[in-house]
């Protein structure tokens, strides 16, 4: 979905915790698998058991191959971090609780109908998503393309390397993975709030007393960087009065 935001670390531990009903174990593992790995909701749904377990235990790469992937994407193969094998493992066990065994080619996250022969469908992924985001207490434009923009967002947070991610989704072209990243959610929420009234005098205040238990050379270096004429000042500091700052709003500029 386009327009669609990420979701950090917290808002998925929020929505990990939030399913119910008879198909939950499916849900989130549909859920925990798609931030893991950063898969389109098509490619996830056409997963079969074979793809993810494989010799008795999750496979360690996943791969989507070209004939799952968008028309515009690459096949690829994607590590599966602890999550992801953990999503596995939980799936593997709900199938064989469910239908009995672990058949090669069942659909990964089958359909609630057809006794696991069918694939769920985007529109029930859709819903089921809708469903969680809500119950988890998350707002913004969220949807299951915020699985896959989920994996991209961390992954260049810790990697900061753009090419890893292009490669990890399948992106043809860089500038796909530049438009697709889009902002930081969390660094523009967190700079947003300091930006409020109320943060900026809580902040002033921090800010105040940073100043006066500041040693003069640190407040000598962030005199110079400001472009003062430190010596003058250091002059006026010998010959007439303790050091003291410049006749300034300290509080609102030493940040």
């Amino acid at each position: 979905m386009k327009g669609t935001r990420p979701l950090d670390n917290a808002e998925i531990r929020k929505v990990s915790v939030a399913f119910d009903g008879t198909f939950a174990i499916r849900n989130r593992n549909l859920f925990m698998l798609g931030v893991s790995v950063g898969g389109r909701i098509s490619e996830l749904i056409a997963l079969k058991v074979n793809d993810v377990w494989q010799n008795d235990k999750p496979v360690s790469d996943l791969l989507f191959d070209r004939n799952i992937v968008k028309g515009g994407e690459v096949s690829r193969a994607v590590p599966v971090n602890t999550d992801g094998r953990q999503a596995i493992e939980s799936l593997i066990a709900w199938h064989l609780e469910l239908y009995g065994n672990v058949d090669p080619t069942r659909p990964l996250f089958p359909s609630r109908k057809g006794q696991g022969l069918k694939a769920m469908t985007r529109i029930a992924a859709h819903d089921v998503l809708k469903n969680v985001f809500e119950a988890a207490g998350l707002n913004g434009k969220l949807g299951t393309h915020s699985l896959r923009k989920s994996y991209a967002q961390r992954l260049y947070e810790h990697t900061n390397d753009i090419y890893a991610v292009q490669e990890m989704l399948g992106h043809k072209s860089v500038v796909t993975t530049q438009r697709y990243l889009g902002v930081n959610y969390a660094s523009v929420r967190d700079a947003s709030e300091a930006m409020s009234i109320h943060s900026e005098s809580n902040r002033s205040v921090q800010t105040l007393s940073s100043v006066n238990e500041a040693s003069d050379d640190v407040l000598l270096i962030e005199l110079l960087r400001r472009g003062y004429d430190v010596a003058r000042l250091l002059q006026n500091n010998d010959t007439e009065q303790p050091f003291q700052l410049p006749n300034e709003d300290t509080t609102s500029k030493f940040v």
